[in-house]
């Protein structure tokens, strides 16, 4: 494997989500093998100070570093994929000076890692002579669907937008079961610029060396072997679960308090992730069903920001303002409305034995790693397919539904779920033993998640693969 120390510069996208799981993955990979140092570049929202309070709270490596690309106070740039081309020219700066002057004395530059919304980067790369890799944070399944659909979009010239309000299921390689276009990220059927923009963008994940993915062999075996039987495609590996350690989060001494009192697998936990949030109609539905389900629960409740914009959502000064007319009062010691949710932490307490979710990746692999069952109510971007995969391929999921999606736009009404369909579903996902066997599958996959990672495990080899191949693929000395 040689000998070299080598450094990478990983690149993820602006935004706690994507950060946290390349943070976790760098530091994963230096402790698998001392020949390495990696240097994350951090992008950020203006409003976002999340970010801070997260990198600060890391504990400090000379072997991980940090850089805080310029932040923007021109908050029309909100927009991911502007702030990641306003970035361009400062991290082929901070590339330039690491090829003349690595972090660590004896090390040479040997690749970027780039998110998946990163693409464009490879051009630094590539006027460097430098690989490039990427870190795909969300699962195989999604990342086939790209490798399917972007061969139809530029070799076919085929229209995506005709499977826009379609009740078509189409069969796509990476899955099992015909995949309903309702549940196609709403951006893959969109037309218009982000679309073209996106698609070029996932286009470029086929010129990398390799993708590293944040999945594991016997989670998404089908997808895996659907990539690894498409020959053109890089090198993929399976490296995960790559998730915050619930060591890292720390927990509100009331919630813990709380949470301590009640039994063992009787709480449902109700947390929409850092964009997740509901106007004021569905608020109240959900309330309804919790009430009339009679399940204790713990509901992570947060304020929609303004309409017709994605910002991220704040916290109610009073839920009652929000909340059907007395209901805190009625569920007093059953249930319990916070904002903000350390969801790691209340994943992994005993007395949690069910997750209402958006479904975004981290999420879901939070929720098997710790055997908690979840009830799918996705929003937006990939979560309705991941939904779907959770739901109908691979039975570890009950469905409140699985084609919600969120009008962050606020072009048309906002869809209101109804209380007897998501009390159902709560029920279905609270009982012991129910008839779908969700709760089984999951205590099976939260024991595979675990083993992948072990020493001979397949996401333990799949990472020592990549650093090999990072090793041997330095382009040259300098």
């Amino acid at each position: 494997m040689g000998t070299k120390n080598a450094e990478l510069v990983f690149v993820p996208s602006p935004g706690l989500s994507h950060l946290v799981s390349t943070v976790e993955m760098a530091k994963l990979l230096l402790d698998r093998d001392g020949r390495l140092s990696i240097t994350v570049l951090i992008m950020k929202h203006p409003t976002d100070s999340a970010v801070d309070s997260y990198t600060k709270n890391i504990s400090s490596d000379s072997r991980l570093r940090f850089i805080n690309l310029p932040t923007l106070d021109d908050t029309s740039l909100f927009k991911m994929l502007d702030l990641i081309n306003y970035q361009f020219t400062h991290i082929r700066d901070i590339v330039s000076n690491l090829i003349k002057q690595p972090s660590l004395p004896g090390s040479q530059l040997a690749g970027l890692v780039l998110d998946m919304f990163c693409t464009k980067l490879i051009e630094v790369a590539d006027e460097f002579n430098l690989p490039a890799y990427a870190f795909y944070t969300s699962s195989a399944s999604t990342l086939a669907l790209v490798c399917h659909l972007v061969p139809l979009i530029f070799e076919q010239h085929e229209d995506l937008a005709k499977y826009k309000f379609s009740d078509v299921e189409l069969s796509v390689p990476c899955f099992s079961n015909p995949v309903p276009a309702e549940v196609l990220p709403a951006v893959s059927v969109e037309e218009g610029p982000l679309f073209t923009v996106l698609v070029s963008n996932f286009k470029r994940l086929t010129e990398t060396k390799g993708i590293m993915v944040n999945t594991f062999y016997e989670l998404e075996s089908y997808a895996i072997e659907s990539l690894l039987a498409a020959t053109k495609k890089p090198k993929v590996y399976p490296v995960g679960p790559i998730m915050k350690s619930s060591s890292d989060q720390s927990f509100d001494e009331d919630i813990k308090k709380w949470l301590d009192d009640q039994p063992e697998n009787s709480v449902i936990f109700l947390c929409f992730g850092s964009m997740g949030s509901f106007e004021e109609a569905q608020v109240k539905e959900i309330a309804l069903a919790l009430e009339n389900s009679g399940s204790r629960f713990l509901w992570s409740l947060r304020k929609p920001g303004q309409k017709g914009v994605m910002q991220l959502p704040t916290e109610y000064e009073d839920f009652n303002e929000v909340l059907p007319e007395g209901f805190l009062d009625r569920t007093e010691g059953i249930g319990k409305v916070i904002g903000w949710a350390p969801q790691v932490a209340v994943l992994s307490h005993p007395a949690v034995g069910g997750f209402v979710s958006h479904c975004g990746w981290n999420s879901t692999l939070e929720s098997i790693w710790f055997g908690v069952p979840m009830a799918t109510f996705p929003l937006h971007a990939e979560q309705q397919l991941n939904a779907f995969q959770l739901v109908k391929e691979l039975g570890m999921a009950e469905a409140i539904r699985i084609d919600y999606k969120k009008d962050f736009r606020g072009e048309k009404p906002p869809e209101i779920v109804g209380a007897e369909e998501i009390e159902a579903a709560i029920r279905r996902l609270m009982a012991e033993e129910s008839g779908s066997g969700v709760r089984q599958k999951v205590k099976e996959m939260k024991n595979k998640s675990r083993m992948a990672l072990m020493e001979g495990g397949s996401s333990y080899n799949a990472q020592n693969l990549f650093i090999k191949d990072v090793i041997e693929n330095i382009a040259y000395e300098f």
